[in-house]
């Protein structure tokens, strides 16, 4: 069964669109057929149009007695033309004060038709503090749809048996709002239903760790534990995942420090001191049992590796491959991945985000840089703005148009309607569409729209501070040498104003090469409006300024303690004014600051 027999059940929805029975769900629980998922992904694809004004419909339909939706007198019209000349555009802030009354238990329909039970936590590594997003169960069913197509895809390509998966999975801290709402991360929603371990199991790729390890208190505890119940199932290790490959490069950067201690957990069957919570020791007093054997084949290979390269393989001999988000803000990190990933495969999972998903990687086979996400038309409403110079929320600027109407190789802005109660909400993401897939479009990630370092007539997106990074991160490699990882700041204090590049390096690097990565990295940025402004000094020269080790690791605590989860993390690549915590945190742990003289 696909599952894009999801939530669709009115006598006048086509076949392919209607929830599938009880007997069929259990059949599926059992049993994953990729080639009937595929089939109905070819399907829905090939009448992307229909299925789009289906969905709308739907949406609508079920919705039209909350509250929001009724202020913009629809009057019991669902076309696409009424809906987004009533309807207007919108961000987060202005859903704000309906999302609040929510939180806070309004007892009549606010944005949707049933009641929103639980809400998502978004990251917060844009804006410096979490969103609060609605969620509910049909939000997961698109969830589950998205995985099992991309699955049915994937396991045609590089076909799986009846495994395990390491899964670098982390329940975050749940809370309960005013209202009595309970309050996590998307990702830790989503692994909370039985929706998610019915699928995994069925996708025959069940976590190798018990429940207590996912939705530990203690991410450091958890993280530890993840480790030891792979190298446990060492044998049994199918696929290596996490929702970033962050969260991967990080867990391998651990074991490089724990890896002795996990052999002695292993040698002894006596589980570490430092793991103190209860529920964790008890989980994994079932798992761990003495194998000196193994302890000793385990440090054998680490001991044997060189700067711990094809460390995966090692470890995990029948791993097919590693699944994780690896494009935009994720690029940074696959060389490291590669490194640790020697010649395991490296798969980007799909496109989403905190309010929902939107497409699916159906091309398994390419590199996670030619990565593009095909959209499936039946999980949600989707429009695209075409870019302007301005694209302001409040400007007059061209309408969006319709899934079906994009233009091969233009960029757009995703405009979302969910299944969860956000209508024409500006997602915030560039894509450009770089193909079709029978009548629906292909996207790839370009950048995140308000992550831009500007000052005046200079525009550098995150792509082009990747692109700067890479640049300057290779006169490094001389001396063995890496970014660990890095940010950016514009300094609007200075006169002029300049960029600042927070770097940390895996080792000390003399000040020669750190004064020329410095020019490197001014030079590299070759936005015109950047060049010419430099050229006057009316933006000043860029600032390289390079962090104490474990910097970074400080501003991932300091997330995860507003609520986030490990697994949703994501390195914030432009911080702002506003995010004064974070600003403070790189701003205090500086060891070493060069200014570029690249022009002059």
């Amino acid at each position: 069964m696909s599952c894009s027999h999801r939530i669709f059940h009115c006598s006048c929805t086509p076949s392919f669109l209607l929830k599938p029975s009880h007997s069929k769900i259990k059949k599926m629980e059992h049993k994953f057929d990729s080639e009937a998922v595929i089939q109905e992904f070819e399907s829905l694809t090939k009448d992307a149009k229909r299925v789009q004004l289906e969905t709308l419909k739907k949406i609508l339909k079920e919705n039209g007695e909350a509250e929001y939706l009724k202020k913009w007198n629809l009057n019991g019209k669902f076309d696409p033309q009424t809906y987004s000349s009533c309807v207007p555009l919108v961000t987060h802030k202005d859903l704000e004060p309906y999302i609040q009354k929510i939180a806070d238990g309004a007892s009549y329909p606010v944005l949707t038709g049933k009641p929103i039970t639980t809400i998502t936590l978004s990251s917060g590594t844009t804006q410096g503090k979490p969103k609060f997003v609605p969620f509910n169960d049909e939000l997961t069913e698109t969830t589950m749809q998205i995985y099992r197509t991309s699955f049915a895809f994937r396991n045609r390509e590089f076909p799986i048996g009846n495994g395990k998966a390491l899964s670098f999975i982390f329940g975050s801290k749940q809370f309960t709002t005013k209202g009595g709402l309970l309050a996590g991360t998307a990702t830790t929603n989503v692994y909370r239903s039985a929706q998610f371990k019915k699928t995994m199991q069925a996708m025959q790729t069940p976590s190798c760790s018990p429940d207590e390890v996912i939705f530990a208190p203690d991410f450091h505890q958890s993280l530890y534990c993840h480790l030891l119940c792979g190298l446990i199932f060492r044998e049994e290790i199918q696929v290596i995942s996490s929702t970033f490959a962050h969260s991967i490069v990080h867990s391998f950067r651990t074991f490089e420090l724990v890896w002795s201690e996990l052999c002695s957990d292993i040698r002894t069957g006596v589980l570490s001191a430092k793991i103190t919570v209860p529920s964790i020791r008890t989980a994994m007093a079932k798992v761990l049992a003495p194998n000196p054997d193994l302890a000793d084949e385990i440090q054998k290979k680490c001991l044997g590796l060189t700067d711990w390269t094809g460390l995966i393989p090692e470890m995990f001999p029948n791993c097919k491959y590693i699944y994780a988000i690896m494009t935009g803000s994720m690029e940074p990190y696959l060389k490291k991945l590669r490194v640790y990933a020697g010649g395991v495969r490296l798969l980007s999972a799909d496109y989403g985000s905190s309010e929902g998903w939107i497409g699916a990687n159906v091309n398994p086979d390419l590199p996670p840089e030619m990565t593009s996400f095909t959209v499936l038309p039946n999980i949600g409403y989707f429009e695209f703005l075409p870019l302007t110079e301005s694209n302001e929320v409040d400007s007059v600027g061209p309408e969006p148009i319709g899934l079906t109407d994009v233009q091969l190789d233009e960029e757009y802005e995703v405009v979302v309607t969910n299944v969860a109660g956000l209508y024409r909400y500006r997602l915030g993401d560039v894509v450009k569409v770089i193909g079709f897939h029978n009548s629906t479009p292909k996207l790839q990630f370009v950048c995140r729209r308000n992550l831009m370092l500007t000052i005046n007539i200079d525009k550098n997106t995150e792509k082009d501070l990747q692109l700067s990074v890479e640049a300057a991160a290779k006169l490094l490699a001389d001396e063995k040498l890496e970014v660990v990882d890095f940010t950016s700041h514009v300094d609007l204090t200075a006169d002029p104003a300049h960029y600042v590049i927070f770097w940390e390096v895996s080792g000390e690097a003399s000040d020669a090469v750190l004064k020329e990565c410095c020019n490197c990295l001014d030079r590299s940025f070759v936005d015109v409006g950047y060049v010419s402004s430099r050229k006057v000094n009316a933006i000043g020269p860029l600032e390289l300024r390079v962090l104490r080790k474990g910097t970074f690791h400080k501003i991932l605590d300091h997330y995860v303690g507003l609520g986030s989860a490990l697994s949703q993390f994501k390195t914030p690549r432009c911080v702002g004014p506003s995010n004064r915590k974070v600003l403070q945190i790189l701003c205090n742990n500086v060891v070493k600051s060069y200014v570029s003289n690249t022009f002059g």
